[in-house]
């Protein structure tokens, strides 16, 4: 049995933010919602999540997750003074309690099993998660015997220069036998310059402690400036491409490409440079996307190409061929076999199948039928200056160029609207609709201004 305590109480100042640290996005979730997501797999009994700076705004954030449990720290002094306000929440508890930071991203769910395996298997009183870094400078080293009982923790700043040449250091984690660690909570003391209550000083006073050296380091990057949220985020976005180069995605420049983790892709997607796939979207076999397109929260089919476009919140069945330029937003839904050209733009719009919107069109709250087709320049009036009005438009129907349709307005089936028309009432099935002035010819009209215009 575990309970998992999520420490999410600090401010983080030096994120120069008003935005409480552990709220800031990487790659698509918040910081701590993918500390939260990497201990689900564990099933603990209970998840706590220790809150304070801004402690509304943070359980606002997340409320979606009903499994938390929320506990305050009003006045913030410390990791073990955070970890004290679990004692009333945990009487009679004689579980272990794993306890992570919110702003450690990275780790893996892999390692969180290894370490709590380590502990229960080795029946300590608790047992550290630990890290060789290449440059230690500036972290508390720990030290072991030959079975990695933990025989000392040294701040930086008091470690001799031998004590130095010790790469390992504390990353933060930790999973503790919750009756030793209830017994030494309320004897911590705070003497040190920040006059703060810390858990590693209840770490070398519970008993017998081991620690667990991650595979890889990177893991237990924490995040307290935007240079280490940069830095995160490279590490994240190396991850995801490598997963899905290995899964038969092509990226052709990865570098310039970035993939949110929520992103599903399946093999033979050919993804070209200056894109970015964020969100809970889903690109299907075959499709081509790119180069220079943004595709957020929209679901693609089989063989779909995507040429210098925006996709948000839309779905777009299979072969239909977007851009370039083209800006799909707000619900759109798309048929399949369509053509959606040249600086074109669709609002809470669905499609049917093989419709073709070519050039230089915007279509806002609109119904379209199967094999339409949609002239240049073609403009739905869906706005009065105070509400939104609808237009339909029939199966194998089609638009000439710079034609306006004030809504609301439907057109049937097989009808044919005339250039230049700006049609204001409802056309029947089977109809051409022309409505537009009469074209007028003046002959002589341009010599008669001229002569008129040099008379003195």
């Amino acid at each position: 049995m575990v309970v998992v305590a999520i420490l999410a109480a600090g401010r983080g100042t030096r994120m120069k933010s008003s935005l409480p640290k552990v709220l800031h996005s990487l790659g698509g979730r918040s910081l701590v919602e993918r500390v939260i997501k990497s201990v689900e797999p564990l099933s603990p009994s209970r998840q706590l999540l220790i809150v304070g700076y801004q402690a509304e705004a943070v359980k606002a954030a997340i409320q979606t997750i009903s499994s938390l449990e929320f506990v305050e720290q009003t006045v913030q002094l410390g990791t073990g003074h955070a970890i004290q306000q679990l004692l009333p929440h945990l009487t009679g508890y004689t579980g272990d309690l794993l306890v992570l930071n919110g702003d450690l991203p990275l780790i893996r769910t892999d390692t969180l099993q290894k370490l709590l395996q380590t502990h229960q298997e080795n029946q300590n009183a608790a047992t550290i998660l630990t890290a060789n870094l290449p440059d230690p400078k500036g972290y508390g080293r720990v030290f072991c015997n030959s079975e990695n009982i933990v025989q000392q923790i040294v701040e930086d700043k008091d470690c001799t220069t031998a004590q130095r040449q010790n790469r390992r250091i504390n990353a933060g984690v930790y999973c503790f036998r919750w009756h030793n660690l209830a017994e030494v909570l309320p004897h911590l003391e705070a003497n040190n310059a920040q006059k703060e209550y810390y858990l590693t000083d209840a770490v070398t006073q519970v008993g017998k402690v081991m620690a667990v050296d991650v595979e890889d380091y990177q893991e237990i990057v924490g995040i307290n400036d935007r240079l280490q949220l940069a830095t995160a985020y490279e590490i994240l976005q190396t991850r995801i491409k490598e997963k899905w180069m290995v899964a038969g995605v092509t990226l052709v420049d990865p570098n310039s490409i970035t993939i949110d983790d929520t992103v599903e892709l399946q093999s033979d997607v050919i993804i070209e440079p200056q894109t970015h796939l964020r969100g809970n979207s889903i690109i299907q076999t075959g499709s081509r996307i790119g180069p220079g397109s943004l595709i957020e929260n929209s679901q693609l089919g089989e063989n779909v190409t995507v040429l210098y476009s925006v996709v948000i919140n839309s779905t777009v069945q299979a072969r239909t061929q977007i851009g370039p330029y083209t800006n799909l937003r707000g619900q759109v839904q798309v048929g399949a076999g369509c053509r959606l050209g040249n600086f074109v733009e669709l609002k809470n719009t669905q499609i049917g199948d093989r419709t073709n919107v070519a050039h230089l069109s915007y279509l806002g709250d609109s119904t379209i039928g199967s094999r339409v087709n949609i002239g240049a320049g073609t403009i739905t009036a869906n706005y009065d200056g105070v509400k939104k009005h609808p237009t339909k438009i029939g199966d194998r129907t089609g638009t000439g160029s710079n034609t306006t349709l004030v809504a609301p307005i439907t057109l049937g089936n097989d009808v044919y609207v005339a250039a230049g028309s700006t049609v204001t009432e409802d056309v029947p099935d089977d109809s051409l609709v022309i409505a537009r002035e009469r074209q007028v010819i003046k002959p002589g009209w341009v010599s008669k201004k001229r002569a008129s215009q040099s008379q003195p």
